[in-house]
């Protein structure tokens, strides 16, 4: 329980109403009840201001807000400069983050000849650590991920369980990797035989992590043909997401669920990537690029800050063209049809009224 004086003193906020209102929960604006905070970010929700429960709102600092109607009183607003920012802070002081795992290594764990560990690791139940692997300090590695030789990992990492990194990747500082995704499995490279089977490419390279990466649940980054995929500082990736051979994702993107890039596309710094969006190999991608759901991505671009949309994928405002016009494709064909109807009609006619030799 805190007061929203309390609570307004973490936030720089300045206080509309009773800062002694005592608030016990965090809520969403249409579900709060009396004792709850919530918030208020995006305009198309001013509406609930008017209907909300809530004790006490965190709005804008120009925010408008409605009149008192009826005997209710309005809740206490907390005006800050960016809602959605100090809304989170609220988040982890009424939910403060657990610690996944004691200190110390689990007895089940195995550590192979030459680990080096950093102060302060943390390894749960039944994990494995292969020879000559790094772990910086305070790194965390949850029950059953399975680390391989020769990997380096950095200072305050977090490994889910039954993550896996296999041999000689590198993993940066303070990233988190969810459960049941593969670092540095085989790149997807085989040469075809004159008889049609394959042969395999030997995958000799790594995959390299950078710092503040986050990469969801049962995600698959390929290891290198040669050389490393590399996964830049900052980059967000969510669940069930393909990362090929040699791919690089530029620093800070984001990737969407089920997104998958081909092998050797490289992609640029702040791109935005929606759910189930392909990439073909061997593109170069520009930076502050975004892409909508489901995209199918062929050709390279250049220009940074495109928007793009459609399979295969075009400019925003040519796929919405595009989008907007394929309900009206089916009385099109019908006219198309009709009109070619009457041409071959006229045409009859015509040959009729030519004289005869």
């Amino acid at each position: 329980m805190m007061t929203v004086r309390d609570i307004a003193a973490r936030l720089d906020a300045v206080v509309e109403g009773d800062s002694a209102a005592v608030i016990g929960r965090v809520a969403k604006i249409e579900e709060a009840a009396l004792g709850d905070i919530s918030f208020l970010a995006n305009p198309k929700y001013a509406r609930h201001l008017e209907t909300t429960l809530a004790s006490a709102v965190i709005i804008g600092k120009n925010a408008a807000v409605p009149r008192p109607a009826g005997p209710r009183p309005p809740p206490v607003y907390l005006r800050v400069d960016d809602p959605y920012a100090s809304f989170l802070k609220v988040l982890i002081l009424f939910h403060p983050p657990e610690e996944p795992l004691p200190p110390g290594i689990h007895p089940t764990a195995v550590l192979e000849e030459g680990v080096k560990l950093g102060e302060g690791v943390r390894i749960g139940a039944h994990a494995f650590v292969g020879e000559r692997s790094c772990v910086g300090e305070g790194t965390m590695i949850m029950q059953g991920t399975v680390i391989g030789r020769d990997v380096v990992i950095g200072a305050r990492t977090l490994l889910y369980a039954n993550v896996t990194v296999r041999e000689a990747c590198r993993i940066g500082d303070r990233v988190i990797i969810h459960s049941g995704t593969v670092i540095g499995s085989d790149g997807f490279g085989f040469a075809p035989r004159p008889d049609g089977s394959y042969e395999k490419i030997p995958q000799l390279g790594i995959v390299t992590v950078g710092d503040d990466v986050e990469i969801g649940a049962n995600c698959t980054v390929d290891r290198a043909t040669m050389g490393e995929t590399r996964i830049e500082k900052g980059a967000k990736l969510d669940n069930l997401i393909q990362v090929a051979h040699n791919v690089v994702i530029g620093e800070n993107s984001v990737l969407a669920a089920q997104a998958g890039v081909s092998g050797s596309t490289k992609i640029g710094k702040r791109n935005m990537i929606g759910g189930q969006v392909g990439f073909a190999g061997h593109l170069a991608i520009a930076d502050d690029s975004k892409w909508g759901a489901q995209s199918g991505v062929h050709r390279s671009t250049t220009v940074p800050g495109g928007t793009y949309m459609g399979t295969p994928s075009v400019p925003f405002r040519l796929a919405s063209r595009i989008m907007g016009a394929m309900p009206q494709i089916p009385d099109a064909l019908a006219a198309l049809r009709e009109l070619k109807s009457e041409v071959e009609a006229l045409r009859r006619e015509l040959e009729k009224l030519k004289p005869h030799s």
